[in-house]
């Protein structure tokens, strides 16, 4: 099968497009073929060897799937072949970069109906970051305020829009190239951090500060005074810490992405309710993938983009 493959960690110019052996699925596992695969920063980061995650080598990018079941394992009895699904596959493992991939059943959940099924594959780590670091991690509850700086990123904006249908006031930082999407997304307030001061545009203390967004380490740490006393202070950027205020009993929290089956199942229930929406910026074939790393090394990678076998 056709695959993008890495051999030994390094630039993007150590992506090669491959031929290898499709896997065969042992006990639990289930083998998806895959209709799409989403390029997520920390692939270039696992890449590039400046991530703490252990990789097997040579490695298949990709943890973002979506497809349908093609053959089942051993002790598999709620997948069949032919369902659609999505999965957050093992971020140490072989990824969907390919034409197949191996996934652990207990990954993978029935893919929303009303988006188109590669389109989905831009739903799970990213929607599940949003989500425990909105609920798990920042136990944001019905009624309370949270700043969330970044909110024009992809994450960001799935952050706002499960925010808002939780009842919590939204506060959201943008430039102004994404302050349209996250108007959309339903932020109540939006503050154009490219011409505001942050800090002086509140109108009160926030009960949680969510940064999800490369950021000053010294500004960041200024915003801390924004959360009120025994709030919390939450980042998915685990290449700095998370500051918080002892003092003021303000804890801080830094988002590893986790898998939730269950979880994510609720998020395709909400994609197909029409309370989430799955944004997709840019398609792309899988010849194109060493490219994309390349323009993400180089530039960065504005919204989503999903990968086309």
């Amino acid at each position: 099968m056709k695959a993008v493959q890495f051999s030994q960690t390094g630039g993007p110019d150590v992506l090669e497009v491959v031929d290898i052996d499709r896997p065969e699925p042992a006990a639990g596992q289930v083998r998806i073929r895959v209709v799409a695969s989403a390029y997520n920063a920390a692939d270039g980061g696992m890449r590039g060897g400046f991530l703490p995650i252990p990789i097997e080598l040579p490695h298949v990018p990709g943890y973002d799937v979506s497809g349908s079941i093609d053959a089942v394992g051993p002790d598999v009895t709620d997948l069949a072949v032919g369902d659609a699904v999505i999965a957050f596959l093992p971020m140490e493992r072989d990824g969907g970069a390919a034409e197949f991939v191996l996934a652990p059943a207990e990954a993978v959940v029935a893919a929303p109906t009303s988006v188109p099924l590669a389109d989905a594959a831009a739903l799970p780590s990213v929607a599940l970051t949003a989500w425990q670091a909105l609920f798990d991690d920042g136990r944001l509850e019905s009624g309370q305020r949270a700043l969330i700086v970044g909110a024009g990123g992809v994450v960001g904006k799935y952050a706002v829009q499960l925010a808002r249908r939780a009842g919590i006031h939204v506060t959201a930082t943008a430039s102004p190239r994404s302050i349209d999407g996250v108007r959309a997304a339903g932020a109540d307030r939006i503050v154009d951090h490219t011409t505001s001061d942050v800090l002086a545009s509140l109108d009160g203390k926030v009960d949680v500060l969510l940064n999800f967004a490369p950021i000053d380490p010294d500004l960041f740490e200024s915003y801390v005074a924004a959360v009120a006393d025994g709030g919390a202070v939450v980042s998915t950027t685990a290449f700095m810490a998370t500051p918080g205020d002892e003092e003021r009993s303000v804890r801080a929290a830094t988002v590893f992405v986790r898998r939730d089956r269950e979880r994510l199942a609720e998020l395709v229930g909400l994609v197909d309710e029409g309370a989430l929406t799955v944004e997709v910026t840019r398609r792309i074939p899988l010849d194109e993938l060493p490219a994309l790393h390349a323009e993400a090394a180089e530039s960065g990678i504005a919204g989503k983009v999903i990968v086309l076998p």
